[in-house]
């Protein structure tokens, strides 16, 4: 709780760390609704590696969009997008797809970081896209964050049923109707489109993160699919408000506190797992 204070000088002060505040905890509940259901898909198909390499690439996308004045977030959708159009061209090639997604993230992330020296106004800035800066939201980022949030939704919510089945059984969905490739398509583009919007919250590096440990949190005490997305979703909730608080008080960086709250809910919930969903 933050004090009230009676000055003019001193409530200004406090009224602007309410903003900044607000506006982190909106960016941050508006990411974990995109990446709560999202990171179920992520763990259910082993798609660690995709994920960092879909973010890594992202950082790509900022030097470019910066550097010929372009807005970011569309900048780092399309990278994203691309990156995933290139990984699954190479999974439909039949290339060991481990060793593809090892290359294509650390690669990305080096080609990034390469463009990024080259551009003078995002050196200074660097840090923030690779860790984040949810205390620096503003109200046009909260537009994109909750837009793109509201879209990674609809796009589950519209495909839940089939994603699930093409994610349990490949053959099963194909007799069913259900064409696999078209789902992991939606699945590439909901991951694009969460990356382009969570890495101002909690970066280039740890985008990942948040998609994979509370849903590997919520996954050992879960009955059912949609339950796991639930209870992900909010463990992403705790994290963010966790994170936050720890932040205020301790003075440790945002983005990776959040990511430590919900690292720490996973290694407190190991004894208590009772199987995979």
């Amino acid at each position: 709780m933050i004090p009230t204070t009676t000055t003019n000088t001193n409530t200004g002060t406090t009224t602007m760390l309410d903003d900044f505040l607000v506006r982190a905890v909106l960016a941050g509940l508006g990411v974990v609704l995109a990446t709560g259901p999202l990171g179920c898909f992520v763990v259910w198909r082993r798609m660690a590696y995709f994920g960092d390499a879909t973010a890594h690439a992202a950082i790509l996308g900022v030097a470019l969009s910066v550097a010929i004045g372009g807005q970011i977030y569309i900048g780092t959708l399309l990278v994203a997008l691309a990156m995933g159009w290139l990984v699954a061209h190479l999974a439909d090639r039949g290339e060991a797809i481990d060793t593809a997604l090892g290359v294509l993230a650390h690669g990305a992330l080096a080609f990034g970081l390469i463009a990024a020296s080259f551009v003078p106004g995002l050196r200074s800035d660097l840090n923030a896209w690779l860790f984040g800066d949810i205390l620096m939201v503003r109200p046009v980022d909260l537009a994109w964050v909750w837009g793109g949030a509201a879209l990674v939704v609809g796009l589950l919510v519209w495909r839940w049923e089939a994603m699930v089945s093409a994610t349990v059984n490949e053959e099963l969905a194909m007799a069913a109707g259900i064409s696999p490739r078209r789902e992991r398509l939606i699945l590439t583009l909901a991951m694009a489109i969460t990356v382009a919007v969570a890495i101002r919250i909690v970066g280039a590096l740890l985008v990942s993160a948040l998609l994979i440990i509370p849903a590997a949190a919520a996954r050992g005490f879960a009955r059912g699919p949609e339950q796991m997305a639930l209870i992900s979703t909010l463990i992403g909730v705790g994290a963010v408000l966790g994170g936050l608080a720890a932040s205020l008080y301790a003075d440790t960086p945002a983005g990776p506190s959040v990511i430590a709250v919900a690292a720490a809910v996973f290694l407190l919930g190991l004894p208590f797992r009772r199987g995979s969903a």
